[in-house]
């Protein structure tokens, strides 16, 4: 389904709230970090970027945050936290959709537009990257996309809707996956 060779840089890309910082959950439910001041980095984080820039993967972030289009948070508060993350963890680049799903537009997860756009900007080859996400949607945009997917559980009250290709507990594990299975 995904587009597949539109480079030969190979990619991993990472859901934002859940996956690179903490998410603040509330009923079984993540939220994002309302400000800077609640950002929270994932144990791990920080140290399994650095490896697998080392091996030679590009690092994008690429998170929905509709709450922009719903009034309850700026732009500049998202870009500051991206911003932030971005310093923190050694991110290539970072995709954001601030659209709700009443907009229908094609980067909100799960549909791909978010990787289909970087892979296009950076020349990534889609089929040999990866996708790591703590939400259902996540799981299906890297599909779609035709990268391999990594669903970091979380145990939220939610359930996932498709298959991903490995289901991990911690950011460590989803790297060491990756990792295992990268072309060399």
């Amino acid at each position: 389904m995904g587009i597949g060779t539109i480079g030969d840089t190979r990619a991993v890309f990472f859901d934002r709230d859940g996956v690179l910082n903490e998410a603040i959950v509330r009923d079984g439910k993540p939220y994002p970090p309302g400000n800077l001041a609640e950002v929270r980095l994932v144990e791990g984080a920080v140290e399994g970027c650095r490896l697998l820039k080392k091996a030679g993967f590009l690092l994008i972030g690429v998170t929905n945050q509709p709450d922009v289009a719903r009034g309850t948070t700026k732009k500049e508060a998202v870009e500051g936290i991206n911003d932030h993350i971005r310093a923190r963890v050694g991110l290539d680049d970072f995709r954001v959709c601030y659209h709700d799903d009443a907009d229908q537009c094609p980067c909100r997860k799960p549909k791909p537009g978010l990787l289909l756009d970087a892979a296009r900007d950076w020349g990534i080859d889609l089929g040999g990257s990866f996708m790591v996400g703590d939400r259902w949607r996540d799981v299906q945009a890297g599909a779609r996309a035709g990268c391999r997917t990594v669903f970091l559980n979380r145990h939220y009250d939610e359930h996932l809707r498709d298959t991903p290709d490995a289901t991990v507990s911690c950011f460590e594990d989803a790297v060491s996956w990756i990792l295992e299975r990268r072309e060399k």
